[in-house]
């Protein structure tokens, strides 16, 4: 597994490191050498955290059976239940949902291969992101995905209470495979799966897992 700089921070990292450069050279020339020393080590810790918030694994996996679901997010495994899905199927499904903290991973994944059918971005609120009513409320995109044998699941992106920005690269038609990159979400946030009711769950409420690594469950052939 090697680690880089996602490219959606690459930009932001750029503008923060100007940023703290003019700060650091002010404080320099027209304050107390004390000070300035206090400057720059908040300067760096911040850069470095930054910097860590948007460090992007390159995670390969190989599977040879198209059924199971890979984690879509790295986080915490907070929902498994039967919900009525409005949005889309307006039926029961399973609901799979991650929490994602500020020190996760950010980059979402697909958990699966197939077909884009829709992808849309919702307006909403900000709640914190473990409420169950943020899946409904915040501010979320969606997208649905079909397999090559029929079987259709979605994948929501919601904002939570510090995330501004989702970014959703699925466009509908598109063929996505493993080991790609569904989106990004800024800061806290979560990532709520609609599975068949069917689906074998391998995880439970509670368990820690890692988006493009841990194995969630398998659909039903």
């Amino acid at each position: 597994m090697r680690t880089r700089i996602h490219r959606e921070g690459r930009r932001m990292l750029l503008i923060m490191l100007l940023i703290v450069l003019a700060i650091d050279i002010t404080v320099f020339f027209y304050t107390p050498r004390w000070l300035f020393a206090v400057v720059v080590l908040v300067s760096m810790l911040v850069m470095l955290f930054v910097t860590y918030f948007f460090r992007n694994p390159m995670r390969i996996v190989e599977l040879d059976d198209p059924h199971f679901l890979l984690a879509p997010a790295d986080g915490r495994v907070v929902v498994i239940e039967p919900v009525m899905e409005n949005e889309y199927f307006h039926e029961e499904r399973l609901q799979v949902s991650i929490f994602m903290s500020p020190f996760n991973v950010h980059a979402n994944w697909y958990p699966i291969e197939g077909k884009v059918l829709v992808s849309e971005h919702q307006k909403g609120r900000h709640r914190a992101a473990w409420l169950p009513k943020s899946s409904s409320e915040n501010e979320r995109s969606l997208v649905v995905l079909e397999t090559d044998n029929g079987v259709q699941i979605a994948v929501r992106q919601v904002a939570g209470a510090m995330a501004r920005r989702i970014v959703t690269y699925a466009k509908p038609g598109m063929q996505v495979k493993r080991n790609q990159h569904l989106g990004f979400i800024k800061l806290g946030s979560r990532v709520d799966m609609y599975l068949p009711l069917n689906t074998e769950m391998d995880v439970e409420v509670g368990d820690s897992v890692s988006g493009n690594e841990t194995i969630l469950g398998r659909l039903a052939d």
